[in-house]
């Protein structure tokens, strides 16, 4: 018999191009020799150009999918993503605590790149008041700082502010994303309650943009299922997304996805 692998849980949503969602999380995982497990939350019409539609699931359905895995196989690690509405993010939460889910990564998902929402407002506020201390990390770019935080974040004091904002929600931990942000370095700061990191980096010139948030969640995830500290989670994560991103995928017509092979 062979060692087990670790396990990961993704609940999240269905990119049929993909690119991203749980199809993203479940290559990452596999890249990362990290078993996967899932449960959908939503259902999309997309593909690498737009969002034409999306379906949340049943909450219950929802709540029962995350009950299976939990009662059955206990993953190291568990990652959030695109929930869809409020029902569902209290569900998740639900089932999370049930199941008494570990190193939980949150994804934020508030708004598709293309502009389509992803989550109405009851559900941020849903997900600040339930998800959030379950978290032991979440990873939210710039606008999902400034929508969550509820203030403009035009500078690093901002930013810190935000970190401190999101922290005090309940989150071990805090990734503020600097993708969306701009000049020639990328920088992520993370907040661990007590200090400040960041993680500064060159940018990467390329289309292969779709997926990124979900690629690097979900990687978070599955360093934490195998063993690492959160701050070496979120810097090996950070190193795999732009590894992945330099050998981008381009399926389709629209944007390509970080090559995870």
């Amino acid at each position: 018999m062979t060692a087990p692998l670790p396990v990961a849980l993704t609940i999240a949503g269905v990119d049929p191009s993909g690119g991203a969602g749980i199809v993203a999380d479940l290559m990452t995982f596999a890249a990362h020799r990290v078993f996967g497990t899932v449960a959908v939350a939503a259902i999309t019409a997309q593909n690498t150009r737009e969002i034409t539609k999306t379906q949340p699931v049943a909450a219950a359905l929802l709540f029962e999918q995350i009950s299976a895995v939990l009662s059955d196989i206990v993953p190291h690690a568990v990652k959030v993503g695109m929930l869809g509405n409020a029902a569902n993010v209290s569900a998740a939460a639900r089932a999370l605590r049930k199941g008494k889910a570990r190193n939980v990564v949150l994804d934020p998902v508030l708004v598709a790149t293309t502009g389509s929402r992803l989550l109405p407002p009851a559900g941020v506020s849903a997900m600040k008041r339930e998800l959030f201390p379950l978290a032991a990390v979440v990873t939210p770019n710039l606008p999902e700082a400034e929508t969550i935080a509820g203030f403009p974040i035009r500078d690093e004091g901002d930013r810190r502010l935000a970190a401190g904002v999101l922290a005090d929600l309940g989150a071990d931990t805090v990734l503020i994303k600097g993708g969306h942000g701009e000049g020639r370095e990328v920088s992520d700061l993370f907040f661990d309650g007590r200090k400040f990191i960041e993680f500064r980096n060159f940018r990467i010139e390329t289309g292969a943009t779709h997926g990124t948030g979900c690629t690097l969640s979900s990687a978070i995830a599955a360093n934490l299922a195998r063993g690492a500290a959160v701050a070496d989670a979120v810097r090996n994560a950070i190193e795999y997304l732009r590894r992945a991103m330099g050998r981008g995928l381009y399926p389709g017509k629209g944007a390509g996805t970080p090559g995870h092979f």
